[in-house]
């Protein structure tokens, strides 16, 4: 059950990656329309240069106004287990199908279910307008739980073999025709369950806004704590891109009012009290460095220079784009107890400028939202809120190598680099090392993919494959024919976590370039027998 709802934690990253550039060409669009910063002439109506800036805007806001859809057909990509093409444009036909139903059922008995359809879908009103349809506002946890239900359909019925005679209705035709009748009763269930669950929604924007820093803590402690299992996308999700804190997310309400926000002199906080929700990504640039010189300083000095090559890309990555799997499962499963401390900081440092008075969509890195969504949009009239959050920031950084580098010495974590540590890291020159014997005893033309595909077992041995930002997640069939950690380490991953039959392979930023070749190689049957992995790269 848990790798199920990992596979589809990690699904959700197929359409969330989308938001980050998306989010940079809104946010400096945005910042070129500010007279403070191009001047009065630039920004006039009638002038060209604001013209073309207003459009590129309008295409940014492109993903942002239709996420519904970007996750009903993202979803099928992750959790479809073969013909994923296929899936999506059975999830968006029968995604579609959906909403025409509830419009027809809510203008048809609106009054049995208590939903007026004559009304205009504006803010506040529980409907909205889909692919030019009135429906009710789901969101993006209607897009979610209808593109998982028909994922689930396709996977069941896809391959289904048919009568002759009802051939032409075998595959997608088949699944659509399945999914068609499903979407009536999933119609009718929406209508009557969701109004309640709008309620429920409110209800908890209700508490969140006059649980103050409370909520903050506790929600940052969940983003963080969550991710060994893959449920922390359900926790920042439905507030950064659904209607959990504000209407339409954290990230697209951010959006729409910075120009707002940077014309003015009042506190954000007091404008903008939601964005408390948003300061998790605090941790990803000021936390991940005190975490990785806290390593540094406790490996062994002759280790230091392996540690450093590890260390830094992946340090790096969490500053700038806000991805720190790569750090951060480095040590998760080394040493579990500085993963807990990791959320408790990483929550109390969130929760600490909130009190101070900052707050923002600021839920990346550096370069996707630091600094084009905040820093240099707010700076000229909230300096005084950016120097705060850098320097609590920075003091934090401090804490975290304190208690870090502490901890490790006093009682002798197993962290990477260690004298008596057991954890092989390996250089670029290592890996390529190892890489090239491999190749040379298995195929000359073997990849990264290829070396893992023979270290889990083959091809015959994976039952699905999956990925997130950085990890292949994958379902094996035998675990024990699946080689070592070294072994997968060798052909460059961070690293391997082991759940049961759920394997996940820690690769990097370049995970879903390693699916695709993953998955072509899988469909080539082996024409030769190859010698041992453990071999190979020994």
């Amino acid at each position: 059950m848990l790798s199920q709802i990992q596979r589809f934690g990690g699904a959700m990253f197929t359409p969330v990656l989308l938001f980050p550039f998306s989010g940079m060409v809104v946010g400096v669009a945005i910042l070129l329309q500010n007279p403070m910063f191009v001047g009065e002439s630039l920004t006039a109506p009638d002038c060209l240069f604001a013209q073309i800036i207003h459009i590129i805007e309008e295409g940014g806001w492109t993903v942002f106004k239709n996420m519904p859809l970007v996750f009903a057909i993202g979803l099928p990509i992750g959790l479809a287990k073969n013909a994923q093409a296929r899936a999506c444009l059975a999830v968006m036909m029968s995604f579609l199908t959906w909403n025409y139903f509830i419009n027809a059922m809510g203008t048809t008995w609106g009054g049995f279910f208590g939903v007026d359809f004559s009304i205009d879908p504006v803010a506040g009103s529980g409907l909205t307008m889909m692919a030019g349809i009135k429906t009710l506002d789901t969101s993006i946890i209607g897009a979610i739980a209808i593109s998982g239900f028909v994922t689930a359909l396709h996977n069941r019925f896809f391959d289904k073999r048919l009568p002759t005679f009802l051939g032409t209705f075998q595959g997608t035709s088949f699944v659509v025709i399945v999914a068609f009748l499903a979407m009536i009763p999933c119609a009718w269930l929406t209508l009557f369950c969701w109004p309640k669950v709008q309620m429920g929604i409110e209800s908890l924007q209700a508490f969140l806004r006059t649980s103050g820093a409370l909520g903050v803590w506790v929600y940052t402690f969940l983003e963080r704590i969550l991710i060994p299992t893959g449920l922390h996308h359900f926790v920042y999700g439905p507030f950064m891109f659904g209607p959990a804190a504000v209407e339409g997310g954290i990230g697209v309400y951010w959006a729409q009012h910075l120009h707002e926000f940077s014309q003015t002199t009042e506190s954000i906080k007091t404008l903008f009290p939601e964005g408390g929700f948003g300061l998790f990504g605090n941790s990803k640039v000021f936390g991940a460095p005190g975490i990785a010189l806290a390593f540094y300083y406790t490996a062994a000095p002759e280790n230091r220079k392996k540690i450093a090559g590890l260390l830094i890309p992946a340090t790096l990555t969490a500053i700038l784009v806000g991805v720190t799997e790569p750090l951060e499962f480095t040590f998760l499963f080394i040493c579990p107890p500085l993963f807990a401390l990791h959320a408790v900081l990483a929550a109390t440092m969130a929760t600490t400028m909130y009190l101070a008075g900052v707050s923002a969509n600021l839920g990346g890195g550096l370069i996707d939202t630091f600094i084009p969504q905040v820093w240099l949009p707010l700076f000229y009239n909230h300096t005084m809120m950016i120097v705060t959050q850098i320097v609590i920031g920075l003091i934090f950084t401090g804490i975290y190598f304190a208690l870090f580098r502490w901890l490790i010495l006093r009682f002798n974590l197993k962290t990477p680099g260690r004298e008596d540590s057991e954890i092989k890291l390996y250089t670029k020159a290592d890996y390529k090392a190892a890489r090239g014997q491999a190749a040379a005893a298995v195929d000359p033309q073997s990849s990264q993919a290829a070396g893992f595909l023979q270290a889990l077992g083959g091809a015959s041995n994976i039952e699905s494959v999956n990925n997130c930002a950085t990890r292949l997640r994958i379902t094996l069939v035998d675990v024990t024919k699946m080689e070592s950690d070294d072994v997968f380490k060798a052909f460059g991953a961070h690293g391997v976590v082991r759940r049961g039959n759920a394997i996940q392979v820690i690769v990097g930023l370049n995970v879903p370039q390693v699916r695709d070749q993953l998955e072509s190689l899988m469909k080539i049957p082996l024409t030769k027998p190859s010698q041992s992995m453990t071999e190979a790269v020994s």
